[in-house]
Order: structure tokens, then C-alpha cells, then sequence
């Protein structure tokens, strides 16, 4: 069974384009370190909420839109040994997030079904 992190942010719907390319970019570097696949979502149909929601979560901001990606592994070991060596890449060093990642949440979650 796959494992999988996700992370949820607010992202300046002006930096569409820069967001777009850090993840391309982010998305190769994990791979080449064990990830099966990253899939990045751009939010269209993300309600507030007044207690809990996606834009609630992350605190986004009128001119903000909430992403969501993905990180598929083949499991919590390749995951543990993937992202410590992600961590380490000078490749991840240099890029400059397109958000705020003291807003951004994410969590590693096992898979119950499927892939």
C-alpha cells in the first residue's frame, strides 16, 4: 500500500505561475528521491467556513487561494528515507517558497485502500 503526505497552503492567486513552476521543479526532485508521483491542486471551489474549513486552516487571505498537493510514496519507510534526503538536497535549499509555509499544514497519511 502507498503512503502519502499532503500539505495544504495559501497561495497568492498572482503567483499562480510562480507556484506552478516550484512545484514542477519540487516535484522532480522528490521523484528522483523515491516518490511515485506529486500532484499539486489549485483551489477553485473552496468555501469559508465560520469554524472549520481549507481557507480557515491555512488563514488565506481575500487575495489567496488554497492548494493542496500530494506526495504518493511506495511507503512510510521510502517516505522517511525520500524526504530526509529531499531535506538535504541543495537543489531544495535554493528555492524560494511562493508562500508562507508558517501557514501551510500537512500531515503523512497511510493508505486504508486502493494504490
Amino acid at each position: 500500500m502507498t503512503y502519502v503526505d499532503c500539505f495544504v497552503a495559501a497561495v497568492s492567486k498572482a503567483r499562480r505561475d510562480e507556484y506552478t513552476s516550484f512545484s514542477q521543479l519540487a516535484g522532480k526532485i522528490y521523484r528522483e528521491h523515491g516518490a511515485l508521483d506529486l500532484l499539486e491542486y489549485w483551489g477553485e471551489d473552496v468555501p469559508g467556513g465560520v469554524q472549520t474549513s481549507f481557507p480557515l486552516a491555512v488563514k488565506a487571505a481575500d487575495d489567496e487561494t488554497v492548494t493542496i498537493s500530494i506526495i504518493v510514496w511506495p511507503s512510510r519507510a521510502a517516505r522517511d528515507a525520500g524526504t530526509a534526503k529531499v531535506m538535504e538536497d541543495p537543489r531544495m535549499h535554493a528555492l524560494d517558497l511562493p508562500f508562507d509555509g508558517k501557514r501551510a499544514i500537512m500531515g503523512g497519511f497511510e493508505s486504508l485502500f486502493g494504490k
